[in-house]
């Protein structure tokens, strides 16, 4: 009737002290550290954000059960969830750290039919608990497992972890310089209840020859293809190519016009000259400068062209030549060098009206133009190194004052931040692969920011439904 497959093997507990949070669903976490550490930290703290702890380690447990309060008021389960947690020392350097992680302790798969459940798919422990309205573990082996294992850095913020930037554990969101545990929890806490696929994103290989429920919801619109039902190689081609992969379950999809606002950012080139280039070409807003509009800012992309080798780095004021060819146009530099900021300005002072920074490294998504100028007032953006080379070979052919490509630097208003044409949320799948995070969360482009894209952001609000997020609607998709 089941089948099993560990994620995790044989656990060791010590010194377990339960502590439950009650809502529509129990969820119960279960502390794995030893006397004196982790969750046992005697270290003395001060009430901080509702957290009323008065040691490191009874603070670290009251948020872990806080976010558990959060997701139990808002599932409908009535099997117990444990939540097998542990503080323990993770990977670190002075400049970045392991946050933590979340996952399924193991996954099942239905041979019969229950109610709302699809057999021949793998499931999340703690929603094949909900479905069959039983512990599945104990109903088939005798055993209570944990739904889900969470462990995480109890390092972060020393010398050596991150330095400056430890954990926040209040419940209030004023974090600060700080990382709020309670985000990151909410987050991991997704992934171990179902948010998240167990099939390969490095492979395309399925677990046993099963699919998991998630994948169910995916679909690549460049191959035309359901996740689930292409073949391993598909799914490796699927899993790199940025932006291409939607979900397609229902209530999610219904959550979209509510949640992410108006507003797609994007390039738009046209032009008597652009053949085959043009389209759509996907864009990475800067940081600094106006934000991308509609109708946006339309004009003749032209390159710079400060180097022997055909470079536009733009790191100094432009020569008489690029000035004449970018005044009143969209200049085309490349990143590298120096600043972002920079290079814009430098463009700005030439007379450009918006500015496109080709990257220098292969891959996509573009991610934003970090970098802070209040002087900067025109549009810039970043484009892959691929789009880069594209729009540079059509522009190398034209006058050194006009190239007859046209450029709509903006937002396209009739598509959604973070969904594609049809209203379909994005799934985020970048080029190269990032292990853990490809596949399993909504793309970097959904505005406004939600719960289970790949980094917390800051505007994060604890709600996991519409208005404020979708990932409440996809885990009723999955069954929840």
């Amino acid at each position: 009737m089941f089948a099993k497959s560990l994620i995790r093997s044989a656990v060791a507990l010590c010194a377990l002290a339960a502590s439950a949070a009650f809502g529509a669903a129990n969820i119960t976490i279960v502390n794995g550290n030893a006397p004196g550490i982790g969750f046992n930290d005697p270290t003395p703290a001060v009430p901080v954000g509702g957290n009323m702890g008065t040691t490191i380690g009874q603070q670290r447990l009251n948020a872990f059960v806080y976010a558990a309060n959060v997701w139990g008021a808002n599932l409908d389960s009535t099997v117990e969830i444990q939540v097998l947690a542990t503080f323990e020392p993770l990977t670190c350097t002075a400049t970045s750290a392991v946050l933590g992680s979340a996952g399924p302790f193991n996954i099942w798969s239905f041979n019969v039919a229950f109610p709302g459940a699809v057999t021949g798919r793998w499931y999340h422990a703690s929603l094949a608990n909900k479905l069959v309205d039983a512990d599945v573990d104990t109903i088939v082996f005798g055993e209570n497992e944990p739904e889900i294992i969470a462990r995480f850095n109890s390092n972060l913020g020393s010398a050596t972890c991150l330095a400056g930037s430890g954990w926040y554990l209040g419940y209030d969101g004023n974090e600060g310089p700080a990382i709020d545990l309670v985000a990151v929890l909410m987050h991991e806490f997704g992934h171990g209840l179902g948010f998240s696929t167990v099939t390969s994103s490095a492979t395309g290989a399925l677990v046993s020859g099963i699919p998991s429920r998630y994948d169910d919801f995916l679909f690549d619109t460049q191959q035309n293809l359901a996740w689930a039902g292409m073949t391993n190689a598909q799914r490796v081609t699927a899993a790199i190519t940025p932006r291409k992969v939607v979900w397609t379950g229902a209530n999610a999809i219904a959550g979209v016009p509510t949640t992410l606002s108006l507003g797609y950012p994007e390039l738009a080139v046209s032009g008597v000259q652009a053949g085959a280039i043009a389209g759509a070409y996907e864009v990475g807003a800067a940081s600094f400068g106006p934000v991308l509009s509609a109708p946006g800012v339309t004009a003749e992309i032209m390159p710079v062209v400060d180097q022997a080798a055909g470079t536009g780095l733009a790191c100094t004021p432009l020569s008489a030549l690029n000035r004449l060819a970018v005044r009143g146009k969209i200049a085309l530099v490349d990143r590298g060098t120096c600043g972002f900021s920079v290079k814009v300005k430098n463009a700005q002072d030439a007379g450009a009206i918006g500015v496109l920074v080709a990257d220098n490294a292969a891959g996509g998504p573009p991610v934003g133009l970090g970098g802070a100028d209040p002087t900067v007032t025109i549009p810039s953006v970043r484009i892959t190194l691929e789009d880069g080379n594209r729009l540079k070979t059509a522009l190398t052919t034209r006058s050194r004052t006009s190239s007859g490509v046209v450029g709509t630097l903006g937002v396209n208003a009739s598509r959604r931040a973070g969904a594609d044409g049809l209203g379909r949320p994005l799934i985020f799948t970048p080029n190269p692969r990032q292990p853990g995070s490809s596949v399993s969360h909504w793309d970097t482009s959904a505005s406004r920011n939600l719960l289970m894209e790949p980094s917390i952001n800051a505007d994060l609000t604890q709600s996991v439904k519409p208005p404020e997020d979708l990932t409440l609607p996809a885990f009723k998709d999955l069954g929840w």
